[in-house]
C-alpha cells in the first residue's frame, strides 16, 4: 500500500508581503511538526492579498531561469521544501512576466527543485450576490496549459480557484493521468457557504481522484472594502467523501491518501472506460 501524507494550510493573508511569508512558514513548521507530512498544500495568492491592482502587481515576481535565485515568495516555497525534506505546492502568488501579470502555481520536491508551473486559466470576473465586484482580469492574464507533476510515485493535478467550476480542466487532468487534484483557492463567504463543497466533492467524483483544496480564510481589503473568504480546507477522497476539513481559522487539516484506493474506485465504477463522448 502506497500512503502519501497531505496538509492542507489554511492562511488569512493580506497586503504585506513580509507578514504574509512569515505567515506560511510558521504554519508550515506547526503541520510538519504535528502531522509530518510528505507534502504541503498552499492556499491562493498565499504572499499578497487584496489593496489595489497597482499594488498587487507591484508585489509581483519574475519567476527564475533553471539554476537563478528567485523572489521572495519563490525562494521561500522553496526553502520551506529543503528545510522540512517535502513536497511543497505553493498555492499561487502573482507572476510578473513581461508587462503581462499571470496567478501562478510553483510546486517543488523534497530537494527545493522546480517541478511545476501553472497559470490559472479561468478568470473570477463575476458580481456576488452581496453586490460586490470581483475582476480578476484587471489583474492578470489566463493561462492555457494543463499541468501535471509527479511528487514520488503519485500524479499530481494542477489547478486554482474558480477552476473549479470547470468540469473539463478537471476531466483533462484525469485524462493526463492525475492522482491527486490540487485546489488552493480564495473562495468568498458569499459563494463558498453554497458551492464550496459540493464542487469539492463532485470533481473527486467524476475524476476518481483525491482532491486536496488549501483555502484563504476570514478577511481582507481591497481599497476601504472589507471582503471575506470562507476557508474550510478540505480533502476529499475519490469516492467523494471528505476526509479532513479545517474550520474558519488559520491552521491546517491533514490525511494520509491511500493512493492503492484509487484502483479500487475506478474498478468499482470505470467511468474511463464507458465514456462515449
Amino acid at each position: 500500500m502506497f500512503v502519501m501524507k497531505i496538509s492542507a494550510i489554511q492562511m488569512n493573508t493580506g497586503s504585506e508581503k513580509a507578514n504574509n511569508l512569515v505567515q506560511a512558514r510558521d504554519l508550515v513548521a506547526c503541520a510538519v511538526a504535528q502531522d509530518t507530512p510528505d507534502m504541503v498544500v498552499l492556499p491562493e495568492v498565499f504572499a499578497f492579498m487584496g489593496a489595489s491592482v497597482a499594488e498587487k502587481r507591484a508585489a509581483a515576481e519574475e519567476l527564475p531561469m533553471a539554476g537563478q535565485n528567485g523572489g521572495e515568495a519563490y525562494e521561500c516555497l522553496r526553502d520551506l521544501a529543503r528545510e522540512h525534506g517535502i513536497f511543497v505546492h505553493g498555492g499561487s502568488f502573482v507572476e510578473r512576466d513581461g508587462d503581462a501579470f499571470f496567478n501562478t502555481t510553483l510546486a517543488f520536491d523534497r530537494d527545493g527543485a522546480e517541478l511545476a508551473r501553472y497559470r490559472k486559466i479561468h478568470l473570477f470576473d463575476v458580481t456576488t450576490p452581496d453586490g460586490r465586484s470581483y475582476r480578476e482580469s484587471d489583474t492578470f492574464g489566463a493561462g492555457q496549459a494543463v499541468v501535471t507533476y509527479r511528487a514520488d510515485t503519485a500524479t499530481i493535478g494542477c489547478s486554482i480557484c474558480y477552476d473549479l467550476r470547470f468540469a473539463e480542466l478537471y476531466r483533462a487532468l484525469a485524462e493526463a493521468g492525475a492522482d491527486v487534484i490540487m485546489v488552493p483557492a480564495a473562495f468568498t463567504l458569499q459563494t463558498g457557504k453554497d458551492h464550496w463543497e459540493v464542487l469539492l466533492r463532485a470533481r473527486a467524483i467524476e475524476t476518481q481522484t483525491y482532491i486536496v483544496a488549501a483555502a484563504q480564510t476570514g478577511s481582507y481589503f481591497e481599497g476601504n472594502d472589507e471582503r471575506v473568504s470562507w476557508g474550510h480546507s478540505m480533502i476529499v477522497n475519490p469516492w467523494g467523501h471528505m476526509i479532513a476539513q479545517a474550520g474558519e481559522g488559520v491552521g491546517h487539516t491533514s490525511a494520509a491518501l491511500d493512493l492503492d484506493y484509487l484502483s479500487t474506485v475506478r474498478a468499482r465504477i470505470p467511468v474511463a472506460q464507458h465514456r462515449v463522448l
